[in-house]
């Protein structure tokens, strides 16, 4: 099998849709983790460092009808309260406007009076330690790919994906003709939601370049999780009214003001 048609390593063992969850005790600190940056409503709870519970559901938009109800019925699942939550992990962008927004405001409800504290992951280096958790195994860098619409794609370079901070290539808006400038040789691709004409393009003047996992990958709330887990456990996290989201495109509004499309 070819790397660029290699399934991922760590594949999920819940399906789309699929909540999973186990009645055992309280054993260690408990996360939330929030993806809403995509057309996927993403929730992941963690328990002592394992996944307790798990939803990812395409709502076709409708973050703001279903991320509460459905948080809801997550934590009753596990028995859980919003206050015995430990910390939380947050997609913050780039992706969708309306999404991100949502899912702020949610981390704010729960979290107001700063306890418990937040990490801001963002959204591509998520992407990119789900999708490339074979290749960081294997010691290959990974970028990430996520539709940023007119013909161009959100995009960023990990030597590690475990990492938070895109060392390789800094996340920003690119086309395809700008990342077969800008990208290293043989490094690996993971494709989000709406980037994969940008991909073909860019694998057609790249051929050195390899995909890494499905040809669209779902994003999911347990890699926030798994980016978020060390930081909280070391006292990095923030109070959530501090936090922002990063857009990196300017809404066109925002772009008629200021005369610049980048944040």
């Amino acid at each position: 099998m070819s790397a660029r048609n290699r399934p991922p390593a760590g594949r999920q063992t819940t399906r789309e849709g699929r909540e999973r969850g186990a009645a055992a005790p309280a054993s260690g600190p408990r996360i939330l983790a929030i993806e809403s940056a995509t057309g996927i409503l993403g929730l992941a709870l963690f328990e002592d460092g394992q996944l307790r519970a798990e939803i990812a559901r395409d709502v076709g938009g409708r973050h703001a009808e279903r991320l509460l109800p459905e948080l809801d019925a997550l934590l009753k699942a596990l028995d859980w309260r919003p206050d015995a939550i430990d910390g939380i992990g947050i997609s913050i962008g780039p992706g969708s406007f309306t999404g991100l927004r949502v899912g702020l405001a949610t981390v704010k409800g729960i979290a107001f009076g700063g306890k418990p504290l937040v990490v801001a992951v963002p959204t591509l280096a998520a992407l990119a330690e789900q999708g490339g958790r074979e290749a960081s195994r294997l010691g290959q860098p990974v970028a990430a790919l996520l539709d940023a619409r007119r013909g161009e794609v959100y995009a960023g370079g990990w030597s590690d994906p475990h990492r938070a901070a895109a060392d390789l290539l800094p996340e920003s808006v690119c086309s395809a003709t700008e990342l077969a400038d800008g990208l290293p040789e043989g490094i690996g691709l993971v494709v989000g939601e709406g980037a994969g004409a940008v991909a073909e393009a860019l694998l057609a003047q790249r051929p050195d370049l390899v995909r890494w996992g499905p040809p669209v990958l779902r994003a999911r709330a347990a890699a926030v999780a798994r980016l978020s887990m060390p930081r909280l456990a070391a006292g990095e996290g923030v109070a959530a009214e501090d936090l922002v989201p990063r857009y990196l495109r300017r809404a066109e509004a925002e772009v008629q003001r200021t005369g610049e499309a980048l944040e």
